[in-house]
């Protein structure tokens, strides 16, 4: 349905034909329709709440899961105690606590109360967890079988308990809380009802641990197109899983944040028109700060070269263009190999490998810069074939140089614990815009004796 119809319905106060209208909306599409609505100034907060209110729990809670934490606040500040409790009784325990770690804390302990004791102690445990960690993100609701179960018994269990659980398609079979095998709901049901689990089970199982890095999770149920992975403790106990769609929120939180550090930007949990002016400022002032004060190293250089440049002013003219290509082939270099760490193509044992595969990309490369530029000085500067040599020379060191340290500066990074990502375009290009000055300098001073 059309969003102005919708929006026609609610202004002529047709609510059962709008709350019919809506319960065969999905929960993204209602999510976006309230969110844009109170963006463009189509609907106020007032309306927002009521259409909220015209939704079936199950529906209201799955709503309440995707809205921004503003638009959560917002309802949260006007729904009843016993709303609030409807809508968290329909919601997983991680999305709750997805939601907890957005929220201010005076909203956190309203919450907090609409939930009830048990599901109280699950949420305070996954908040001690730490946040970048699988114990973090894990749903701790599964359905756990026992190897002794017939098929019979596990397709009964999965009827009775599976209503609560965010997935049944993969239950895991444990012994005394230890995690001994996995079997798919497509086996079970495609088994004979005598069989025993343990017959049908597959003991290779792929896990994780509370305190492994997330990002690392995500990655693994990529890599083995997994819909969950089973999370264990350092006792070896099942505690949880992690499903694919909280595996898609990581990575998309971790391309976002590499994104924003390879533009110079500090990182932001928020959208960018939800973020206001001057956190958008803030985000982008400091790094565009250090990168300002250390480019000042490139001013005091050619400081030191004055002297050559007032013998030949034309070296002055080749600068930027040295520059800037020195720059342009580092970003080249440091984003290849940024997207390579982050898929696990490329590790620090691979360095000379890398470093030998951009070094002879490095040299065609320059080859062929270094023809075209030293053609075009042959023309346009009285076919000076010493000058088209020298910067021909200069434009081959430059383009390796620039390459081999686009290359090795973010596996550096990684193998010191930080995130590559900081080795990207700005950052490479100050780097490389001091040593291609040096570079640039030494070769024509000693080219022309100067």
């Amino acid at each position: 349905m059309e969003y102005d119809v919708l929006l026609s319905m609610l202004e002529k106060r047709e609510f059962k034909e709008l709350k019919d209208e809506m319960e065969n909306m999905h929960p993204v599409d209602i999510v976006e329709m309230l969110e844009d609505g109170l963006e463009y100034g189509k609907i106020d907060k007032r309306q927002m709440i009521l259409l909220f209110r015209l939704l079936a729990k199950e529906e209201a809670a799955e709503v309440f899961t995707d809205m921004t934490s503003d638009t959560r606040e917002v309802l949260i500040n006007a729904l009843t105690d016993s709303e609030l409790e409807e809508v968290m009784e329909e919601m997983y325990v991680d999305d709750t606590v997805d939601v907890l770690e957005e929220m201010p804390a005076n909203v956190v302990d309203r919450l907090l109360m609409a939930t009830d004791e048990e599901t109280r102690q699950k949420i305070n445990a996954l908040l001690n967890y730490p946040e970048d960690s699988a114990g973090s993100i894990m749903n701790i609701d599964y359905i756990s079988l026992n190897k002794e179960m017939t098929v019979a018994d596990a397709i009964l269990k999965i009827r009775q308990v599976g209503i609560n659980k965010e997935t049944i398609y993969t239950c895991y079979v444990t012994e005394k809380k230890k995690l001994i095998g996995v079997v798919d709901v497509k086996d079970i049901l495609t088994s004979g009802e005598s069989r025993k689990i343990e017959e049908i089970m597959d003991e290779n199982v792929i896990y994780a641990k509370t305190l492994d890095d997330q990002e690392e999770v995500a990655e693994t149920i990529r890599k083995y197109g997994l819909i969950a992975i089973p999370i264990i403790d350092h006792e070896m106990c099942m505690v949880g899983i992690v499903t694919v769609d909280d595996a898609m929120f990581v990575l998309q939180d971790e391309a976002t944040e590499d994104i924003s550090i390879m533009a110079g930007v500090s990182p932001s949990e928020g959208s960018y028109f939800g973020t206001s002016v001057f956190r958008h400022a803030k985000n982008r002032s400091l790094w565009l700060m250090l990168l300002m004060l250390s480019a000042t190293v490139t001013g005091e250089i050619l400081g030191r070269y004055e002297s050559a440049m007032a013998v030949m002013p034309v070296l002055i003219t080749f600068i930027p263009m040295l520059m800037g290509t020195g720059g342009n082939c580092g970003s080249q270099s440091s984003t290849l190999v940024i997207r390579g760490i982050a898929v696990g193509e490329i590790e620090f044992k691979d360095i000379f490998r890398v470093i030998f595969k951009e070094v002879r990309i490095a040299l065609v490369v320059s080859l062929i810069l270094a023809m075209v530029n030293g053609l075009r000085i042959y023309i346009m500067y009285d076919q000076d074939v010493m000058l088209a040599v020298a910067i021909g020379i200069t434009m081959i060191a430059v383009v390796v140089m620039a390459k081999t340290i686009g290359c090795v500066l973010p596996l550096a990074a990684k193998k010191i614990g930080l995130d590559p990502a900081i080795m990207a375009a700005p950052l490479i290009t100050t780097i490389l815009d001091t040593c291609t000055i040096l570079v640039y300098f030494r070769i024509v001073t000693a080219f022309f004796h100067i």
